[in-house]
């Protein structure tokens, strides 16, 4: 069965961002930022809480250092600086969730990195080799697409098992990847976003742009509870996965 991911614990200081409380008990993992784009001490632990109260899975969500913008410019590292900087991120996260009683799952990257992951393995190559350094094994999310095996096949070399996942509320292009912010239908309608999740959750597979059938088979969805709308959607989401 489909898992639901969402990134949470993104809110700094005195400024708010997502409704998390009311998404925490509607999904299954929670991406945790751990305060290179968003969070904090005190949102990182008052999210971890929230987790364990709701039975929900923990995931490190690392990200550039970069809190101005949210994590979503790509930044020109070295192999080094991206190892470093997401050991430091997921060992900060791992070890407020070890005081609360809970286990670190998984690391999903944000933003800027996800994407520079997904398209460059300069990126790639140094955030597998960094969680395969980790203390303890802990799975790595990422995007499925077309190039799924050969991703597999990476993770592998390094001992790293993986989560693939789709999004619920994403056109997709006809190559496998999100099509642009920058065109027309790339965020889909409810309803559209709503038939895309049965169709992964009854085929796993979705419809491209061009109407081209592509084969995902997703461990994970990942939603977004931004607003009303969006934690009504969640809500609607779950029960369609769990019908």
């Amino acid at each position: 069965m489909l898992m639901l991911n969402c990134d949470l614990g993104e809110s700094y200081g005195s400024w708010k961002m997502g409704r998390d409380d009311e998404v925490m008990p509607h999904i299954d993992q929670a991406n945790i930022a751990c305060g290179f784009h968003g969070g904090d001490p005190l949102v990182m632990e008052k999210t971890l809480a929230m987790a364990r109260q709701n039975n929900v899975m923990v995931g490190a969500h690392p990200a550039y250092p970069d809190l101005v913008g949210f994590g979503r410019r790509p930044m020109h590292c070295s192999a080094e600086e991206i190892s470093a900087f997401l050991h430091y991120q997921i060992a900060a996260l791992e070890g407020m969730a070890q005081i609360q009683g809970l286990e670190l799952a998984y690391v999903k990257p944000h933003g800027a990195l996800y994407n520079d992951m997904m398209s460059r393995e300069a990126v790639r190559a140094p955030i597998l080799r960094a969680i395969a350094d980790f203390h303890k094994p802990v799975r790595l999310m990422l995007q499925a697409t077309p190039e799924a095996e050969q991703h597999r096949s990476e993770a592998a070399s390094h001992g790293i098992d993986l989560w693939f996942e789709a999004f619920a509320d994403r056109c997709y292009d006809d190559d496998g990847k999100l099509l642009s912010r920058s065109k027309a239908g790339a965020v889909h309608t409810r309803e559209k976003m709503l038939d895309q999740v049965k169709q992964i959750c009854n085929e796993g597979t979705v419809t491209s742009v061009s109407g081209h059938t592509l084969e995902l088979n997703p461990d994970t969805l990942c939603v977004h509870g931004d607003n009303d709308a969006g934690v009504a959607a969640i809500k609607e989401i779950r029960k369609i996965i769990h019908s």
